[in-house]
This record gives structure tokens, sequence and C-alpha cells, in this order.
């Protein structure tokens, strides 16, 4: 099966770093466009708005107007879809507006998913799981490295890791991130965990007591420690099962019967020797003379 082509990064992402060049083949003046003809691009990357700040910005926009025009693409006559600015779309119409100012561009439905994600990660307007996604269909739709994206987007590459590695998170952890429940700090440290059910008991507990990234830290801290300790402890028992398990097995060949090895945590114990017959008892006392 022939591979499918992936579509090429090349001039394209470079222009919508800096969306003023991007050649859309649309007008560069700004509109007055009604509200009630606009609607949300359904494949935007940021999937929560906080409540609290849109209403400050509605309050904002109510008083001085909408400053910052959105920018939109025509989808049919008078109907036209966001590419960039949804949050302002939102507070316009808690703010009770009719109109806003906006750039009306054209876009293919390719170019708009493009534009939203570079738009917001360029913004820092995305939390941080929404973050690692954007990066990751960057990487998958261009079959990037971290390297390239890094070169593309001018973010280090480093940080790129990093977010991505947060995808490697329990799917719950992942929410408790995306809901604020925690921040990139405590994510980064639960991700020095070596297992999800270890993860997730750290989580709970953080969710449980409300503790600091610097209180998280010596909790897994200590958690290491201890779980270290443990496995060194129970390496060195298996080791000493293992030795004294080699030891009944060499007695039992060199007297032809059964050993009986009895051996507790401090190392004291007996060994037994089954004897079945009189002359069974003789030859192993000839073996103990014959080796004084």
């Amino acid at each position: 099966m022939a591979k499918q082509n992936k579509p090429a990064l090349g001039k394209g992402l470079n222009a919508l770093i800096t969306m003023d060049d991007l050649e859309t083949g649309g007008s560069s003046s700004i509109n007055e466009i009604e509200l009630s003809k606009i609607t949300p691009n359904p494949d935007q990357p940021r999937s929560i708005f906080d409540e609290d700040a849109l209403d400050e910005l509605a309050a904002s926009i109510k008083a001085l107007g909408l400053v910052q025009p959105i920018t939109l693409r025509e989808i049919r006559k008078d109907r036209y879809q966001i590419i960039s600015g949804e949050r302002r779309y939102r507070a316009s119409l808690k703010a009770g507006l009719e109109t806003v100012p906006a750039y009306v561009k054209k876009a293919s439905d390719e170019n708009v998913m493009e534009m939203a994600l570079i738009e917001n990660i360029q913004r820092e307007d995305l939390n941080a799981i929404e973050i690692a996604l954007a990066f990751q269909t960057l990487i998958d739709m261009y079959d990037l490295t971290q390297e390239k994206l890094s070169e593309r987007i001018g973010k280090k590459r480093a940080t790129i890791a990093n977010f991505l590695r947060l995808l490697k998170l329990p799917a719950e952890i992942q929410m408790g991130l995306k809901d604020k429940k925690i921040d990139m700090g405590h994510a980064k440290l639960l991700l020095s965990l070596e297992n999800a059910s270890s993860q997730l008991m750290i989580y709970d507990q953080i969710i449980k007591n409300g503790f600091s990234v610097r209180k998280t830290e010596e909790i897994i801290r200590a958690f290491n420690e201890e779980t270290q300790t443990g496995d060194t402890v129970s390496k060195r028992k298996t080791e000493t099962t293992n030795q004294y398990k080699a030891l009944k097995e060499q007695l039992s060949t060199l007297f032809d019967t059964k050993i009986g090895l009895n051996i507790n945590d401090k190392g004291v114990g007996k060994i037994s020797i089954s004897i079945n017959s009189p002359d069974e008892l003789n030859r192993i006392v000839k073996m103990f003379e014959s080796m004084s």
C-alpha cells in the first residue's frame, strides 16, 4: 500500500506564525460583521474558557468596545466561521454587541486548523494539555521531529518535549491539569514516578491535601527513597533465599539423602539430615569421619 503523503509544512506554517503575511486571498480591511452570522470553529484547539475571565472581558468590551478585531472566513454567503478570536467573540455576546470588527479571509479547512493551533500556542492561551495536544497534532500532521517543530514555532525543543510527556500521564491526571486542579509543576513531578498507580496515588494526595509543588516534591522524594529501600531489601532476601536453596541441593547431593534447611531472617536456623535405615546412618557417619 502506498504511503499517504502528509501536507508539506514549508511556507504554510511560517506564514501562520506571523498570520498578517498569510496568503489567504481575503481582504485585509476591517469589516463590521453581525454576531448572528458568526459560528465558532469546531476544531478550535482550546476547549475550556474561563467564565470569570470572559465576564471581565465582556465588561471591558461593553465599556470600550472590541479593540482587537477577530479573524473570520466566509463559509457561505453572509455566514462566517472564526479563525481566531473565539474568546473575544464569546465576550462580545456576553456584552450584548450586535456586530464586531473582523478581518475576513479565505482559507481552507486545513489552514483554519493550522492557524488556530499556531495562534493559540503563540499567545499561550491554551492550558498545558491543550498545548501538548496541539504540538502532537502538528507533529502528526506534518510528520515533524520535535527539533523541526521547535524551529518552526519558536519554542525550545525541551519545552515541546516536556509538554508532550504530559500525554503519558493517566487520563485522570491529565483532566486534573486541564481543569487546573494541579499545575505544570505538579505534573512534572508526577512524571518522575515509575508507574501509573504511583502517579495516581500521589495525585490523590495532592488533591485531597492541597499540596504545593514544593510539598509534592518532598513527598515524592520520600516515596522514591522508601521504594528503593524496599526493593533493596526484597532483592537481598531473594538472593539469600537462592543461596540457601543452592546449599540445600548441594548437601542433598553430597549425602545422597533428603536435607532439611530452616533459616530465619537473621540467618539463624538448623540443618537436618534424613536417615531411613541403620545402614544409611553408618554410611553418613563414615562420610563425616572421612572429613575430619
